[in-house]
């Protein structure tokens, strides 16, 4: 088999460090119950969400000072670029890092932002502080730097807090107004805020009964190790140098393979990255404990972008033309379905877009009131940063985030 080289190397190029702070060992998973007391989620959209694309808010209100740790990652870099292309009302920012990026200076629309080593007095001084570190991290730090009437909002990134029971998971499009009254809000997993972003929508229509999900997930999730071990790989295969690529960080070789193996198995046979999507989408969605969602999560060979394969059952009968309508005017959504022009979701056309791509769609032929579709998504931005800063926007419209005087 002959490859071009030039093209594969670009393919997976230019890959940067996922967190400005270097991992700890790994965190243990936080999940106390699936039980939640959080309110169901309602169909009604704040305002700024409703044009999700948009690049700019209608936010109206005193400016903000926000904090970010973490923010010479990869993740931290696209939350301050949603900052500034969605006109995010800052009056200042300040920026946390480690040892290692202490004194750094960042360029941002906001003026040079120098690095300052992290401390939770200096995080709680500001309003707002986005956390795109590590989970080990989030839990030693999150509940003290928002802890009392002057601490701050958090946003957190991590895995830390998603399934602790009173604090809130959020996918603005969805739940916003779970924000209500809270300090820590903690952001979904990528695969699930991207995937939910396309189900919800036909969930308000046609009443999800279950769902089957197949996930083809960048090396990227895997962070910086990861990447970096995709890109020499193909190297090296590609120059000769090897015949199979080396592995540390995936279970195989990952350049022109595909992995089924993301995460720890579990006693059930799953992994815990397709568990997360079982456990999120039903606290998410404020579904039964219950409700019947099984995943299955592949590693392919890409640099960014996730990809998702979706059956969804419905308690209704289905049509795909309101189901098309219905995905059109979702925020946050692309309908990219013009097969007869080979135009389907791709992570080649999905990367660096806010919206998620969903196409493909059709009803499905093996399951009674069953629609299948193909979903794409940026997992930096719509699985992460973006989907922390519209949190925030969300938050200021609702009250839960104010300046400290005016609050």
């Amino acid at each position: 088999m002959k490859f071009n080289s030039a093209a594969a190397l670009l393919a997976v190029g230019s890959l940067a460090t996922t967190y400005g702070f270097t991992p700890s060992s790994s965190v243990v998973s936080s999940f106390t119950s699936h039980r939640q007391s959080l309110a169901r989620p309602s169909a009604r959209l704040p305002t700024h969400i409703q044009h999700t694309s948009r690049s700019t808010t209608t936010l109206s209100m005193s400016a903000l000072k926000v904090g970010i740790v973490g923010a010479t990652g990869a993740v931290g870099k696209e939350i301050v670029g949603c900052l500034e292309k969605r006109d995010f009302p800052v009056d200042s920012l300040r920026i946390f890092g480690s040892e290692r990026s202490a004194g750094k200076e960042v360029d941002t629309k906001f003026g040079k932002v120098k690095v300052e080593l992290f401390s939770e007095d200096a995080a709680r001084e500001c309003d707002v502080v986005f956390l795109a570190v590590d989970g080990d991290f989030s839990l030693a730090h999150a509940e003290n730097i928002c802890a009392g009437d002057d601490g701050a909002v958090v946003i957190d990134n991590s895995s830390a807090f998603r399934y602790k029971e009173g604090i809130p998971l959020v996918v603005p499009e969805i739940n916003a107004e779970a924000t209500k009254g809270k300090k820590l809000i903690a952001n979904p997993n990528c695969t699930t805020a991207i995937g939910l972003m396309a189900v919800w929508p036909l969930h308000k229509l046609f009443g999800l009964s279950k769902m089957i999900m197949s996930t083809y997930q960048a090396a990227s999730g895997a962070g910086q190790p990861g990447m970096d071990e995709l890109k020499e790989g193909t190297r090296a295969v590609l120059s000769g140098e090897r015949d199979v690529a080396e592995n540390k960080i995936f279970a195989h070789p990952l350049p022109f393979n595909v992995i089924p193996h993301i995460d720890k198995f579990m006693e059930n046979g799953y992994t815990k990255e397709e568990m997360k999507v079982t456990w999120e989408t039903r606290k998410i969605c404020g579904l039964a404990d219950d409700f019947p969602v099984s995943c299955t999560a592949v590693r392919i060979p890409t640099a960014r972008a996730h990809s998702e394969s979706i059956v969804a059952l419905f308690e209704n009968p289905v049509d795909v033309a309101a189901a098309r309508k219905a995905l059109e005017e979702a925020p946050g959504v692309k309908l990219v379905d013009d097969v007869d022009n080979m135009k389907y979701p791709m992570p080649l056309t999905a990367t660096g877009q806010y919206d998620i791509e969903v196409g493909r769609l059709r009803e499905n032929i093996a399951f009674d009131n069953a629609l299948e579709f193909f979903v794409c998504g940026d997992q930096l931005l719509r699985g992460a940063a973006l989907n922390a800063v519209i949190v925030a926007e969300a938050m200021v419209e609702n009250g839960a985030l104010q300046t400290k005087t005016a609050a």
